[in-house]
């Protein structure tokens, strides 16, 4: 099996690490950093907003079951691409929208897509999700791994990624793994 690799940002990691584990064509997601100037950043150090990093997820996928093209068109679904440094209550760079390409021809598609979602005009205000060249990936904690199957009755899990998850489940019933 041939991989790709896929580094998306899209808010709080829990939130989007839960749905793509359950998307098929993904064979692994872990969460962690990216796109900051600070060398194996912490959890804490990234949410001082001093690291220029992003909360993002890695993701692991087979492009024959799952083009990069479907994988973003879930990404642009499941986070509000439209709201610069905040996804809902979370609020600074670290919760950006941003796709950290690993090749031109990711970039190339990710720029398309935007484009086609803008001409679609599925939001009302213009998508901000930044396209940055893929530099390192710092893999997060490892009680941030599996954050949310691990603990789906924490206030936060229950209230913000449940429903996000639900959604998604709902939405794209014919993408989810067996």
């Amino acid at each position: 099996m041939n991989l790709e690799t896929a580094t998306l940002a899209a808010g709080c990691f829990w939130c989007v690490e839960a749905v793509f584990d359950d998307l098929k064509g993904v064979e692994d997601v872990v969460s962690g950093y990216s796109g900051g100037h600070t060398e194996n950043p912490t959890y804490k150090e990234v949410c001082s907003e001093t690291t220029g990093h992003a909360e993002v997820i890695q993701i692991r996928f087979d492009p024959a079951e799952l083009s990069f093209n479907d994988l973003l068109r879930v990404y642009f679904t499941v986070h509000d691409p439209t709201t610069l440094n905040r996804q809902g209550g979370d609020i600074g760079t670290s919760y950006r929208s941003a796709i950290f390409y690993h090749s031109d021809e990711q970039k190339r598609i990710a720029q398309e897509v935007i484009d086609e979602i803008t001409k679609e005009g599925i939001y009302d205000n213009p998508i901000v999700t930044e396209v940055t060249e893929f530099d390192k990936f710092y893999p997060a904690e490892d009680y941030h791994q599996e954050y949310f199957a691990n603990n789906p009755n924490q206030p936060y899990c229950a209230a913000v990624v449940a429903p996000k998850v639900a959604k998604f489940r709902q939405k794209f019933v014919n993408r989810l793994k067996g």
